[in-house]
């Protein structure tokens, strides 16, 4: 299987993608991640103003098959959620990085943001699943 890897995006051990937008990063899981899950049902989003933390938990996908804990790839406090997800979680296996972007954050250290993978370190990562 080959999964859609963005060369612009910055990765996550736990399959989250960032991009970074000036000084707010927006996240959403990875085409590998969503084509692992299979369909997404429902998807749990934090509140707008809640701080998160770098590898801890920020909400949940949830498929026919399973509950995935979402894990933030690095700390700040959200600006922004998608809150079209609510009404079409599809859009998480439909387009997993244009329509199913899940939160806006602005990051509490930018230098989190380089020590995610790049674009070819992910694709290394996810070959060897």
């Amino acid at each position: 299987m080959s999964a859609n890897v963005p060369k612009e995006l910055k990765y996550s051990e736990e399959h989250e993608w960032v991009k970074v937008e000036d000084d707010k990063v927006r996240i959403g899981i990875t085409d590998f991640a969503q084509s692992e899950l299979g369909d997404i049902v429902f998807v749990e989003l934090p509140e707008v103003g809640d701080d998160i933390e770098a590898n801890e938990p920020f909400g949940s996908v949830e498929s026919v098959k399973t509950v995935s804990e979402l894990y933030a790839p690095i700390s700040g406090k959200v600006v922004e959620i998608n809150e079209e997800l609510d009404d079409s979680p599809e859009f998480v296996n439909e387009s997993p990085y244009e329509k199913a972007w899940m939160i806006v954050v602005e990051p509490k250290d930018s230098n989190e943001v380089d020590k995610l993978m790049n674009d070819s370190q992910y694709a290394e990562m996810i070959s060897e699943d």
